[in-house]
């Protein structure tokens, strides 16, 4: 399979699993649809913004992909460490920012990119992309359940994939400003994969759409389960700074962000994953041996891999397993 035939596919890929991830967030929440607005790059490109908010179910949420093309600014060429500078990026991204603090935020990326010469020949290209879950509470059998899917997603390309995965997930999403406190639990996250001895360009296509497939098998079961438990104004309160560290980590550490900023992309729908309301409370500490406090811990500590090799609460997983 030729890198054009690759490109194609993926930007199907993404296609789909919009109308399929907008369509089962609409069953879920049952109040809320999903608002589209198809948008223009200046440079090249554009793509299709899905907004939902004020459900049931989901406070604020979007489900957005583009396919942009031009010519990358000094900066992101020094970034990307290339001389090159004409490039082709597509990708999904997911967000969703549940109304109840039991109900975690979901993040997921999924994206493709193409550097060329002058003359329009690929000279480099790569995948890359993740999942991951950020509760405001963390429920250990939904941690568990979240990562157990990813990783049989990843586990059908190779056995090593997922625990390589799983720990550039912990490094990246990580507020390392904060004391490397983590953003969430964590999921998969990688990049710059490229074709090798051990995967071409289609395998590498393969594996990105198993772990994109995955993601409403990781996330609906979850919600379902937390999303009648009852809830209070302090649980919300917390919420909202756990919210905040979210909105810290993607403005001063995403590189999508970053990336879209520099490259001239459209902020409204680079800013749709920040949360409707967050808080920043000065020198807040959680009360010792809280829910709070106990939440925090995870977020210190992390999820480990013997805890994803746990038994589960979830029969479906177990049946799969």
């Amino acid at each position: 399979m030729n890198k054009k035939n690759i490109k194609q596919e993926f930007l199907d890929f993404i296609h789909r699993l919009q109308d399929e991830i907008c369509t089962a967030l609409e069953v879920t929440d049952g109040k809320a649809k999903f608002k589209e607005e198809i948008w223009k790059r200046e440079g090249g490109g554009g793509g299709i913004t899905r907004i939902i908010e004020n459900g049931n179910v989901f406070e604020k949420g979007g489900v957005n992909t583009s396919a942009v093309h031009g010519v990358l600014p000094e900066n992101m060429q020094a970034y990307f460490k290339t001389e090159h500078k004409f490039f082709f990026a597509c990708g999904i991204s997911v967000v969703l920012h549940p109304f109840n603090p039991m109900v975690p935020t979901v993040h997921a990326n999924y994206r493709y990119f193409e550097l060329y010469d002058r003359a329009g020949n690929i000279v480099d290209c790569w995948f890359g992309g993740g999942a991951d879950l950020t509760p405001s509470y963390v429920f250990l059998e939904d941690a568990v359940y979240f990562h157990r899917i990813h990783k049989m997603a990843c586990d059908i390309y190779g056995k090593q994939f997922y625990p390589e995965f799983k720990k550039n997930c912990d490094n990246y999403f990580c507020n390392t400003h904060r004391n490397n406190e983590a953003r969430g639990i964590g999921g998969i996250f990688f990049d710059y994969r490229k074709v090798n001895a051990n995967q071409d360009a289609h395998d590498l296509l393969n594996f990105s759409k198993s772990c994109g497939n995955a993601l409403l098998e990781a996330y609906l079961p979850i919600v379902e389960k937390n999303r009648a438990i009852p809830f209070t104004e302090k649980n919300k309160k917390w919420q909202g700074i756990r919210r905040g560290r979210y909105v810290e980590f993607n403005l001063i550490h995403d590189k999508g962000t970053l990336f879209g900023l520099r490259t001239n992309g459209r902020i409204e729908s680079i800013l749709m994953s920040l949360p409707p309301v967050a808080n920043w409370i000065y020198d807040f500490e959680p009360n010792p041996n809280s829910p709070e406090a106990e939440s925090l811990e995870y977020f210190k500590k992390g999820i480990s891999i013997e805890q994803v090799e746990m038994s589960c609460k979830f029969p479906e997983v177990e049946k799969v397993l």
